[in-house]
């Protein structure tokens, strides 16, 4: 696939639209880079250790580092679709209306905790920096990877409130 077909491509296959599209190219992009790359390094890891008699140096460290990519790349993905577990026991009891409100009072009471979560993570990267906190074995700064969960995090508050919004404003149309 060259780059000039490269947009014809995600529009045929994401059914977001708008900037969101790349957004979520992009992400998933990162993710699926980052589960090959731990893919790789797993079977790296099991080869060296039963037939080289030594393990890969750092895996375990470069396998938590990519499982925190991968989960905070896809959050902000699987809020703009909606594709976070719901439980509706009580739909078939309360209005239309009221579950609306509910919907949009859930989106802000959401983005809002992810936001003061952000907020947090990225102090405590900005604490790991100033004192440099590293990992154990590859002295990879602790800092960054932390404020990446927070920028991941504020993207995917964003992108729910967004989300609970347009959500609403969807089935007042209906």
């Amino acid at each position: 696939m060259s780059l000039a077909t490269l947009p014809k491509w995600v529009a045929e296959h994401y059914e977001e639209k708008g900037p969101v599209i790349w957004l979520a190219f992009f992400l998933e992009a990162c993710a699926a880079v980052v589960l090959f790359a731990l893919m790789a390094l797993t079977c790296m890891d099991v080869i060296g250790r039963y037939f080289f008699d030594n393990a890969v140096d750092g895996a375990v460290e470069l396998t938590e580092i990519g499982l925190a990519v991968i989960v905070f790349a896809q959050m902000p993905i699987v809020t703009w679709r909606g594709g976070h577990v719901v439980v509706d026991l009580l739909d078939s009891f309360i209005s239309h209306k009221l579950m609306r409100v509910l919907g949009l009072l859930s989106a802000l009471l959401m983005s809002g905790g992810l936001y003061f979560l952000a907020e947090r993570m990225f102090y405590l990267g900005e604490r790991s920096m100033r004192r440099g906190v590293v990992t154990e074995y590859l002295e990879i700064p602790v800092g960054y990877i932390v404020q990446y969960i927070a920028v991941m995090s504020y993207a995917t508050a964003a992108l729910m409130i967004t989300y609970g919004v347009y959500r609403i404003i969807l089935e007042t149309r209906d």
